[in-house]
């Protein structure tokens, strides 16, 4: 089990390189991966019973200690990254397919390695926690209304369907992981500690088998074009996050945990949406996200960790020294 342990660690550690690794064993011998394109949605189960395990009933109180600084994060989560996706999609007037996929992206709730982000960058955890779990659930009614509505124009949006199936894929696995965590804690906590080994190698054979689906296509112009639009989605979408929660009077460490809950997306949810409900194509944006925000958030959470630290070390330089 030890072995186990390290070998998550170390993945989640070095997650970036074994996406990419997945991501180009995929597309020069897409064979070894497309079978998993089926299964993509019983892979996102799995990552999110994970992240129901890892839930306590602590954390929903969490909710109801900063109620201001959870609805803020909430709000800014579904509004700024929607928003932001829609303009760039008209700024660089996408294709319908690709559109779609974008947006899809920008709608799906926080990621699961925002937390992990929180906790690096030294913000307030809990917190980040707490507007996680809120974006995810209610994301089954949150995505499909605001698919529907920005980005009903480009394409047909199946919103009943939609809210079914995120409730069922996303919503379920999470409480019964909770359910699990809550009453056979103790009895499962061995197990609870491969779970990112799990999770990681279920995200990574799910962008391998987007990619795989998409190799013939994925280097195409109109594709490359989406490198600098998830670039920019994930930075404008943190920054505003960010700045808008200073602004608010929220403090230094919580407006990192908005950034991070904002900016991060469970970009292997808008994966899975896209291939049952859109097309391969769709499915891209989500891929590229997922590689991205595993570059910037690590580099962002090391700066805001340093910066802590430098602050401290002057702190502590510039106290008097100690009376003899």
């Amino acid at each position: 089990m030890n072995r186990i342990v390290s070998l998550g660690r170390f993945i989640s550690g070095h997650f970036v390189w074994f996406v990419l690794a997945a991501a180009a064993i995929a597309y020069f011998q897409p064979a070894l991966a497309i079978w998993v394109v089926p299964y993509v949605p019983y892979l996102l189960g799995i990552v999110m019973f994970g992240m129901g395990m890892t839930l306590k009933r602590s954390d929903f109180a969490d909710v109801f200690k900063a109620p201001k600084e959870v609805a803020l994060g909430v709000a800014a989560h579904y509004l700024i990254m929607p928003l932001t996706s829609l303009a760039i999609c008209t700024l660089f007037q996408l294709p319908d397919a690709i559109a779609v996929g974008v947006i899809l992206v920008g709608c799906c709730p926080s990621g699961t390695a925002a937390n992990v982000m929180c906790y690096l960058a030294k913000g307030d955890v809990a917190l980040g926690v707490s507007i996680g779990t809120v974006t995810t659930f209610i994301a089954p009614l949150m995505l499909p209304v605001l698919l529907l509505l920005l980005a009903g124009r480009w394409v047909s949006i199946p919103a009943v369907s939609m809210f079914i199936n995120v409730l069922e894929i996303v919503v379920v696995p999470v409480i019964l992981g909770l359910l699990v965590n809550t009453f056979l804690g103790e009895k499962v906590r061995r197990a609870t500690e491969a779970l990112p080994l799990v999770s990681t190698s279920a995200i990574l054979l799910i962008i391998g088998g987007v990619v795989a689906a998409n190799s013939a296509n994925l280097f195409k112009r109109e594709m490359l074009i989406l490198i600098p639009v998830v670039i920019m989605i994930n930075l404008i979408g943190s920054a505003i996050a960010f700045f808008a929660s200073r602004l608010l009077g929220i403090d230094h460490v919580k407006s990192r945990s908005i950034s991070f809950e904002t900016g991060t997306q469970n970009s292997a949810l808008g994966l899975s949406l896209a291939l049952a409900f859109f097309s391969p194509a769709a499915a891209i944006p989500g891929t590229l996200f997922s590689v991205w925000q595993n570059i910037s958030g690590p580099m962002l959470a090391s700066y805001w960790a340093g910066k802590k630290a430098i602050k401290a070390e002057k702190k502590t330089n510039s106290a008097p020294d100690p009376v003899n």
